[in-house]
């Protein structure tokens, strides 16, 4: 590729200077090859044109300055409507580390310790009741050992699980029938949530194992018991409007509705119809922490230039460099994982733990991606990823609406597009 070409690959690249509110770089100034980069649409491309992808938007930031921008694909496919790179997107557990930072915000302030047991904030938790298997094969409950608290809500160790994904036939029937599925709790009340969880069995003992769960979206209750406010509202007040994520909420606007990306129709992997995503044309009952939320990749690339930053950005600091650190640090210990560990779970690879709302890199090796220790991230139910990598200085945010078993695919493809191109252009 010719020099001319690389740099004008570049500036389509990095384009519209400052709009996102970062400063913006010629990747080769951060030492990151702009040919290499290219190779992230050129791949991607590859997979709209297949059908397995309507579109994507992905955004780098390294050093603290912009280096990639581009929009891939469509927005909405069935409707032939071009990809943008101010498209909003349902990013279901990509919501956790909002919440989380919320959360560990009311920590700073000496309002909530993580060792408090839950039911300080939601006396209803107090009593909680564990599902049990005696030796005949026969279900029953009995009351748990001890309380969750604070810490195995953040941790997932609180004994919580999805009902739509467990294998347990009882504590299917139980969380359907306290409406504490993903769906149907979006259109409940917070206190009906709070009792559904009451009501439902914990599938273990708290504190003794991961397992991804719930625990999230009952720490935003948490935080509505608190603060006193809505978790929209606080999570509004105290990060999305400071940040300067205007795209960010529990809902789209009616003014915005023509810039939400839409899955495919039928899943790439078994034809079938795409299951139906979340509504978030209307305003739910129930703030979602663990899923309910949408944002574009510039509002989140701007809350992970703060992460990395040490909890600071723009001169506003949000969280302390201490408590970013206690974040992003390994919170699991020897405890088991199951069924998956959160590196099995989010890319089909090992070598991850769990913070307080984030996977962990625990080393170099191990995991089947590149990546450096104590790098973290998250991703969504709908397809969006994110990662920082504090040793490279790295944010990326990658976003698309690929629901079902091909999302750790794209996320381990983005994982390995991003990390080839990072480098020095010149030997020294």
């Amino acid at each position: 590729m010719s020099k001319a070409i690389i740099i004008a690959t570049a500036l389509m690249l990095v384009g519209r200077a400052f709009a996102q509110g970062l400063p913006t770089a010629q990747p080769e100034t951060v030492d990151v090859s702009p040919e290499r980069l290219s190779r992230i649409r050129a791949v991607l491309q590859k997979e709209v044109d297949a059908d397995r992808m309507p579109g994507a938007v992905v955004m780098i930031a390294r050093r603290g300055q912009l280096i990639y921008s581009d929009a891939i694909g469509f927005q909405d496919k069935a409707a032939g409507k071009p990809m943008t790179k101010d498209a909003i997107f349902r990013i279901y557990s990509m919501t956790k580390p909002f919440a989380s930072v919320g959360a560990m915000m009311l920590v700073e302030e000496g309002k909530i310790q993580l060792n408090d047991p839950v039911s300080k904030f939601l006396p209803e938790l107090a009593k909680m009741e564990v599902l049990v298997t005696d030796k005949d094969g026969k279900t029953g409950r009995e009351p748990a050992k001890r309380q969750i608290t604070i810490h195995d809500l953040f941790r997932h160790t609180a004994g919580l699980t999805y009902g739509e994904f467990s294998a347990i036939p009882e504590i299917k029937a139980a969380y359907a029938e306290a409406n504490i599925l993903t769906q149907p709790s979006r259109l409940i009340t917070p206190e009906q949530f709070t009792a559904g969880i009451a009501k439902a069995p914990l599938v273990r003992e708290p504190g003794t194992a991961f397992e991804y769960s719930l625990a999230v979206d009952v720490l935003g209750r948490v935080v509505e018991a608190v603060s006193g406010q809505r978790l929209s509202v606080f999570l509004n007040e105290r990060l999305f409007q400071p940040l300067k994520m205007p795209d960010t909420g529990f809902k789209v606007p009616e003014a915005s509705w023509n810039r939400i990306a839409e899955p495919l129709s039928k899943n790439p992997l078994t034809g079938e119809p795409t299951e139906q995503l979340l509504d978030v044309k209307i305003d739910p009952s129930n703030d979602l922490g663990g899923a309910g939320s949408v944002s574009t990749a510039a509002d989140y690339l701007r809350f992970c230039q703060m992460m990395l930053n040490g909890g600071m950005l723009d001169g506003h600091r949000y969280l302390s460099p201490t408590t970013v650190k206690l974040m992003t640090s390994d919170h699991l210990g020897n405890r088991p994982a199951s069924p998956l560990t959160p590196g099995g779970l989010l890319m089909g690879v090992e070598g991850y733990t769990f913070g307080l709302g984030f996977m962990v890199r625990q080393g170099p090796g191990l995991a089947g991606v590149p990546g450096s220790e104590g790098e973290y991230m998250w991703a969504g139910y709908g397809g969006t990823f994110f990662w920082i990598d504090p040793k490279e200085q790295l944010t990326v945010v990658y976003m698309a609406q690929t629901p079902g078993a091909i999302r750790p695919f794209y996320r381990r493809m983005i994982k390995a597009l991003v990390a080839q191109a990072i480098g020095p252009l010149v030997v020294p």
